[in-house]
């Protein structure tokens, strides 16, 4: 009987660390990781979210603003060469580079269809070109035509148009629209004429 106490008395106290064994294990396993307690949005004032959710709007449109494309598909470089066609040049007086008020009225009527442009395509830039008529010596010319079109750069630059979306270039003589030897074709190629940049 002795031994029958004393092996039930063993049992139970195997049985009573297994179980104490397992339990440890569960809890081992149960328990959660030691993690780092870090601030979350809620802690932050109120103030705080609603500057910086503020301050974020303008860096998502100038993000959208970034991810339009920089070059052209051929259809929409089809529309914009439309648009530059019906801008009207500035036309000047003979070996001059003033811009006289005619040439004034057509650039104020052309600044409005430019700004439109480069609010479309921000990455665009618009050559003023300049040109003269055949008279005079080829490196002569290029420095007139050059003039030119730097007073019509100034002249769109005071009327609100960015300066670094405007380039400049002077083609003198060698690009006529009319090659006739007469005053009225003369004066039809001393000119500045705007366009888009390739």
């Amino acid at each position: 009987m002795k031994q029958a106490n004393s092996l039930v008395m063993g049992i139970a106290v195997i049985a009573f660390l297994s179980v104490a064994a397992c339990s440890r294990k569960v809890a081992a396993v149960n328990k959660p990781p030691n993690i780092t307690p870090v601030a979350t949005p809620s802690s932050q004032p109120a103030r705080t979210q609603a500057r910086t959710q503020t301050a974020s709007a303008p860096d998502r449109q100038v993000a959208a603003r970034s991810n339009r494309p920089t070059t052209m598909p051929p259809e929409v470089r089809k529309r914009l060469s439309d648009e530059l066609a019906r801008l009207e040049d500035a036309l000047f007086d003979y070996d001059k580079s003033t811009i006289r008020s005619d040439a004034s009225v057509a650039l104020k009527d052309d600044v409005n269809v430019i700004r439109g442009i480069l609010a479309d395509y921000p990455n665009q830039k618009l050559v003023i070109e300049g040109h003269t008529d055949e008279r005079g010596s080829a490196e002569y010319n290029v420095a007139l035509g050059d003039r030119r079109a730097h007073a019509v750069e100034e002249f769109l630059s005071s009327m609100g148009i960015p300066g670094p979306q405007l380039a400049v270039v002077s083609y003198g003589k060698e690009r006529p629209v009319c090659t006739d030897e007469s005053e009225s074709c003369w004066q039809k190629n001393r000119r500045a004429h705007v366009t888009a940049e390739p």
